[in-house]
């Protein structure tokens, strides 16, 4: 809704707005009673008609003073159309959200950040600037800082406004640094529903804390760092229990003793956001570790069942275990580097703290197969990993379409992995996708990103609910 001004026709400070018509003619009545009298002084200094060119003069100033004063009732308090875009509506109708739309009713949502000045009547100019643009407030926060105010927007202007239009008419207002981008319809949730909804996700999966920060601080990069290093076992740097926040970074501490990271280069965070933000990592640490317990049960193409369901650190024995039976050319191909170090990760792999994992086990219980998602700061990163006994049964596949769709699910733009050119196996996992990919090789390596903004993955049965069919091979 715009907001409601009291009085459209007042300057912030509270004077009348005078109108360039006005003073206009003010300033051609004064220039024309000068001449008048300089010509009638000339004239009756000089001329022999001095009296009747004095009466005829006294005549003209009551007449301009007499015209100067019929203007000033009948246009002094005039409201301001052209300056506010206002037009009249038809006698008994109200206001309402059609009037507000461009012809068509096509609009746009923005959202819109920017630090004005701790005093009256700061908010209140920013507001009638934006309605002099026809832009519709949906929703607004403030974020008090040491100095001046952060307000937040949800708008929806007409079409035609642009992002560089805003930003220079709060600028005019007394806005500084201004930040914008489109919006989309989730961004209409308020603030409180939106962060319950979010509390929710973190409370049913400890793998969700990373992708909830995301949504709660907007476009930013999340990196979580374990207490030690899972390759040379040093501990990493750590962050004070109470986190710590600098400008456009804040570090919380993780419930593992890890530290979570979250970088925003283009705005600060204010002292709200590190508040919600440490809400949510409170409420993850109170909870523990806890995965969703729902499963798939599959049936391969030789009949043999296996079940596909989310795994963490609880499963770190038998994924040794897998580990103990693979080759070493199976695990160079996962790992990239000595396969005498391969049990190191695996604590950190399993950790819902950096994405998520799903794991293949026999009807014995037995682990054959893991597949991860992880987070990589603003990128998303798939790995597979199947038991030699087991490869080039489909397994693969089925775990790389899941960890797909997970990512979609999530909101990722883009997944890549990192394999070996010589990986035939999951170069043709990638490709079956369907999607379309980019190939890079750096450091010796392969790189395959695939894009998901594109086409949709091929149709999976939905994670969480159980059910019985074959995979392709």
């Amino acid at each position: 809704m715009t907001p409601d001004m009291s009085d459209v026709t007042r300057a912030k400070h509270g004077r009348p707005v005078h109108h360039w018509r006005r003073d206009l003619v003010e300033l051609a009545a004064l220039f024309t009673a000068v001449a008048v009298a300089d010509g009638v002084a000339n004239l009756v200094g000089h001329g022999p008609d001095g009296p009747a060119l004095l009466v005829v003069s006294a005549v003209a100033l009551v007449a301009t003073a007499a015209f100067h004063t019929w203007w000033s009732r009948r246009h002094g308090h005039a409201p301001p159309v052209g300056d506010t875009g206002a037009r009249p509506l038809p006698e008994g109708q109200q206001a309402g959200p059609s009037e507000t739309d461009t012809a068509g009713g096509a609009n746009t949502l923005w959202r819109m950040r920017t630090t004005v000045k701790d005093e009256p009547g700061s908010l209140a100019a920013l507001c009638t600037a934006l309605a002099g643009l026809r832009i519709d407030i949906l929703s607004l926060q403030t974020h008090p800082l040491a100095q001046g105010t952060v307000d937040e927007f949800l708008l929806r202007a007409p079409a035609d406004v642009d992002a560089a239009e805003v930003t220079r008419a709060v600028a005019q207002a007394g806005g500084e640094g201004t930040w914008i981008e489109r919006a989309d319809a989730h961004d209409l949730v308020d603030a409180p529903t939106r962060v319950l909804g979010l509390a929710t996700r973190t409370a049913l999966d400890a793998a969700e804390l990373p992708l909830a920060l995301r949504q709660l601080l907007g476009r930013c990069t999340i990196r979580s760092l374990p207490a030690l290093s899972p390759g040379s076992g040093r501990a990493e740097e750590g962050a004070p229990v109470e986190g710590a926040l600098e400008d456009t970074v804040m570090r919380l501490r993780a419930p593992e003793g890890g530290v979570i990271t979250v970088e925003r280069p283009y705005l600060p965070f204010t002292p709200t956001e590190f508040a919600r933000a440490r809400a949510l990592v409170e409420l993850d640490a109170r909870l523990g570790p806890r995965i969703p317990g729902s499963q798939d049960v599959l049936t391969l193409p030789k009949g043999e069942a296996i079940t596909v369901r989310r795994a963490d650190t609880s499963d770190l024995e038998a994924a040794k275990e897998m580990h103990d039976r693979c080759s070493a050319r199976t695990l160079s191909m996962r790992y990239h580097g000595p396969v005498g170090d391969t049990h190191r990760y695996l604590n950190h792999l399993l950790s819902p703290r950096f994405g998520r994992t799903l794991a293949v086990q026999t009807a014995s219980g037995r682990i054959i197969g893991l597949g991860h998602l992880l987070w990589d700061g603003d990128e998303t990163e798939v790995a597979l990993l199947v038991e030699d006994d087991w490869q080039r049964r489909g397994i693969g596949n089925e775990l790389l379409g899941r960890l797909v769709t997970m990512a979609v699910e999530a909101g990722c733009e883009s997944v890549y992995a990192v394999t070996q050119a010589s990986n035939t196996g999951m170069v043709a996992a990638m490709r079956g996708l369907g999607l379309p990919l980019d190939y890079q090789i750096e450091e010796g390596t392969l790189v395959i990103t695939a894009r998901l903004d594109a086409t949709p993955v091929t149709s999976r049965l939905p994670y969480g609910q159980a059910g019985t069919r074959g995979t392709r091979d």
